[in-house]
This record gives structure tokens, C-alpha cells and sequence, in this order.
């Protein structure tokens, strides 16, 4: 019987695994920016950067807490879990060193803030990207 619920629990872990959406950094389609490496996106989601490599100011969008996709960004591109973001933007905050991303309800209203401003980075599962926003970065 043990070795029956382990071999469940394997089966399932393996298919959470292999569900896990794609994610894909965007940026507005008439952005400047065409590319970025995952540190440069590390550094505008973790407030150590404001600028885009175009050198504008970035308008960062992030997704809500509850969003599976915020945990799997977060944990690809920073190495941190969103939990571990949310304090050090705590700290940033709270020393009035930096503005945490701006969170947004869905998805779809990322992609709409993302297209609707040329300076503003956000990130979708990209099976969402359409012509309105570009892929700069692309997390697997």
C-alpha cells in the first residue's frame, strides 16, 4: 500500500511539473527595449534597478500574490521566492529607497499596462502574448 501512494505521489509531482506554465517577460510592442538577460529583470523586480536597458525609467507590473505564475517568476528569474521578495521590497519601502512594481489583478490587466505604457516590464504566461506586447526575456 505504501509503495502504491508513493508511486501516486510521484505521478502527480511529475505532471505539476510538466504543467507549469511558461512565462514571458513583456514590454510594450513599440518599446525600445528588444532583449533582456533574467539579471537585468532580477534587478527591476528586486528594486535595485529602475531603468530598462533603453536607460527609461521602468514601470514594473507584477501579478497578485495568489497568481502561480508570480511564484514560478520570481523563483526562475531571482532565485527568491515571492515571499522573500515581498520582504525585501518591505525593507526598500520602508527606508524609502525604492516604489514596489505596481500589482495588478490579472494577468490580462498586465498585458493591457504593459501595451497602454512604453516603459513599463511585466510578465504573463506566454501563451498570452499577443501583438500587443513583446517578449524580451522568455523564463522555462
Amino acid at each position: 500500500m505504501n509503495r502504491i501512494r508513493i508511486l501516486c505521489t510521484l505521478a502527480l509531482s511529475a505532471a505539476a511539473l510538466s504543467a507549469q506554465a511558461q512565462v514571458a517577460v513583456v514590454v510594450g510592442a513599440k518599446s525600445a527595449t528588444a532583449a533582456m538577460t533574467a539579471d537585468q529583470v532580477a534587478s527591476i523586480f528586486l528594486g535595485k534597478s529602475n531603468q530598462l536597458p533603453s536607460g527609461a525609467a521602468a514601470a514594473a507590473a507584477d501579478l497578485p500574490e495568489s497568481a502561480a505564475v508570480r511564484e514560478q517568476f520570481y523563483t526562475k528569474v531571482t532565485g527568491k521566492s515571492s515571499a522573500q521578495v515581498k520582504a525585501g521590497w518591505s525593507r526598500l519601502v520602508f527606508s524609502g529607497k525604492a516604489t514596489p512594481p505596481k500589482e495588478l489583478a490579472s494577468a490580462a490587466d498586465v498585458k493591457s499596462f504593459v501595451a497602454a505604457n512604453p516603459d513599463a516590464i511585466g510578465y504573463i504566461e506566454k501563451s498570452a502574448v499577443d501583438g500587443s506586447v513583446k517578449v524580451v526575456l522568455n523564463v522555462d
